[in-house]
């Protein structure tokens, strides 16, 4: 099911500056997740653990700066988001934070432990099924019907400038670790929200999206050079944080002019790689937030020592998750 742009999504491309002001505004708010280093393959490499953010993601950045940015009259109409879990939390628990009625429309199928912590943040839940009803649709009615703003996961100036933060704690934190920037930012890659923002935060460093198969639209896009969707028939994945229909303008626009690799995992690969977080870094990684982790450890991103990779969430099932170091 094709997306459309959403209106917001226009006002304004997001900016470096943009990015460090939302920098400052978390900077003061939270405390910065952990760089963890590690070896592999010969080189000594960086883990961003966004999985230890208040709501187990790093979608808490760009929630915070969009919300926060709202005037008192749009605040006091509350916001409205689409998601799978991760940026539900991040909105629930902002909206919370400052006072914000949220209304967010979820996928029946997400993961229980995703319903559960965002409801009890305090939001409204509606759900839908992922492939057969259109999300955007269903959100952008409540928003117009309650006049209140629609938060886009992924094609929103703030979200992208807040998700950027990140690379902006990245670069301080390596420069004090190990002397100098990043290099290489390997992301997990679902709308580009997060990679797009990365690549404002750094412009020295390389980013490198990556995708579960099938899921794979923002590196065919890359390949081609327009705008791609995943098909109609697109296949299973337990990469729930992953599952992007199409890119926005915004975020491709950035990522086209940027990103020069990229690469697709298998569901194979990304259980691999919850098991390695978990036994080599103490993690609990959800499975989207290992696919960056998953094309390091499969060989199919270069590495050097100063190479980051996104470990972007940590929500997941329990029952899921034991399932997943069984398979070990």
């Amino acid at each position: 099911m094709t997306q459309t742009p959403i209106e917001h999504a226009e006002m304004r491309a997001p900016t470096h500056s943009g990015v460090l002001r939302a920098a400052q505004k978390i900077a003061e708010l939270l405390p910065r997740t952990p760089l963890i280093p590690f070896e592999f393959e010969g080189c000594r490499l960086w883990a961003k653990a966004e999985c230890l953010q208040p709501v187990g993601a790093f979608k808490i950045r760009g929630a915070w700066h969009r919300l926060s940015d709202l005037s008192d009259a749009e605040k006091s109409k509350g916001v409205v988001a689409v998601s799978s879990g991760n940026h539900a939390q991040g909105v629930a628990w902002a909206a919370r934070e400052l006072g914000i009625s949220a209304t967010i429309v979820m996928p029946a199928n997400a993961p229980t432990i995703k319903l559960q912590r965002t409801a009890e943040y305090g939001a409204k839940i509606i759900t839908y099924d992922r492939l057969t009803e259109n999300r955007e649709a269903i959100a952008k009615a409540i928003a117009q019907e309650n006049r209140a703003t629609y938060v886009h996961a992924f094609g929103d100036p703030w979200v992208i400038e807040g998700q950027g933060s990140a690379g902006v704690e990245i670069t301080a934190q390596l420069l004090d670790q190990a002397g100098r920037p990043p290099s290489r930012i390997v992301a997990c890659c679902g709308g580009g929200g997060l990679s797009s923002g990365l690549a404002l935060a750094c412009p020295d460093a390389d980013i490198i999206p990556v995708e579960p198969e099938g899921w794979d639209d923002i590196c065919r896009s890359l390949e081609t050079g327009q705008i791609q969707d995943i098909g109609s028939t697109p296949p299973p994945t337990a990469c729930d944080a992953l599952q992007t229909f199409a890119t926005f303008p915004i975020n491709f626009a950035v990522l086209k002019a940027r990103c020069e690799e990229w690469a697709r995992v298998s569901e194979e690969e990304i259980a691999a790689a919850q098991r390695f977080a978990f036994a080599q870094l103490r993690l609990v990684v959800e499975p989207g937030g290992a696919a960056a982790l998953a094309a390091v450890l499969a060989g199919k991103v270069k590495l050097d020592d100063a190479t980051v990779i996104m470990l972007t969430g940590g929500n997941v099932d329990p029952a899921s998750f034991a399932q997943v170091l069984e398979g070990a």
